[in-house]
């Protein structure tokens, strides 16, 4: 396993790094630390945001190289998803789009069916689709047959920091989608992306919890190693676990019979 390459391929494109950054709550600093101590080789773009009221364009701090992922935050059905990913083609943002239809401004909880719409026009138009969606497996299978190059299910409601309380939900998707599956919205600690990743999920993406947290570079750097901790462990093949009694980690009758 030493010498195996273990990258992730979204959309033909390689990416050593398991961690993509959402950039919702921006700030150089946010961007610097996901770049230089989490490694993060993806980040997304609000369209809306990218050069808004006179605030520093995301666009000017986000290193060469990085691949963006302009998303459809504020989008609130199929036409209007569409509306913004286009818009972000012809700006330079690439082919690449993160698919966020929301009517709910509560829970913020996305438009499963509109995500499917929106995902085969944009699919059918050459986009590098990433749907975000509430984890359903017949959605899913939808999303794929529309030609989505990953899925991207919520942990938990976007910014809250919960963590996996979709856990068994993201789970069957990952044992039966074959697409990577990309956990989104609510990971709030390291401990939970190293979950995700033990689960076999193919990357996670986080904000909030980097962006919230006391010392960003080193939750970043934290992020990382969570990330990579969870998929060496994923790829080893995790211990049995016993539901009842023990198993000794050393033979016992040599022992009691000297």
């Amino acid at each position: 396993m030493k010498d195996q390459k273990d990258t992730l391929l979204l959309g033909g494109k390689e990416f050593s790094s398991r961690f993509i950054l959402g950039s919702g709550k921006y700030s150089l600093e946010l961007i610097r630390a996901a770049v230089e101590h989490a490694g993060a080789q993806m980040i997304t773009l609000a369209l809306r945001r990218a050069n808004q009221g006179g605030m520093a364009n995301i666009l000017d701090y986000i290193p060469e190289g990085v691949t963006l992922l302009p998303n459809t935050s504020g989008a609130r059905n199929a036409e209007e998803a569409v509306r913004i990913a286009r818009l972000s083609r012809e700006v330079g943002c690439g082919d690449f789009v993160k698919i966020e239809i929301m009517r709910d401004s509560k829970y913020l909880l996305p438009d499963n069916q509109e995500t499917i719409r929106a995902t085969e026009i944009l699919a059918k138009e050459g986009f590098q689709v990433m749907p975000y969606m509430y984890p359903d497996l017949n959605v899913a299978r939808d999303l794929q047959d529309a030609g989505a190059v990953s899925i991207m299910p919520l942990a938990a409601p976007i910014g809250s920091n919960k963590g996996l309380c979709t856990k068994e939900f993201i789970q069957i998707l990952i044992d039966e989608v074959d697409l990577p599956i990309i956990v989104d919205a609510g990971i709030g600690a390291p401990s939970q992306a190293c979950e995700a990743m033990e689960m076999g999920a193919a990357a996670v993406m986080a904000n909030t919890a980097i962006a919230t947290a006391g010392d960003v570079p080193a939750m970043a750097e934290a992020m990382k190693l969570a990330i990579e901790a969870g998929r060496k462990a994923y790829l080893a093949g995790l211990g049995r676990v016993m539901e009842k009694g023990g198993s000794a980690s050393s033979p016992l009758t040599g022992f009691l019979e000297s």
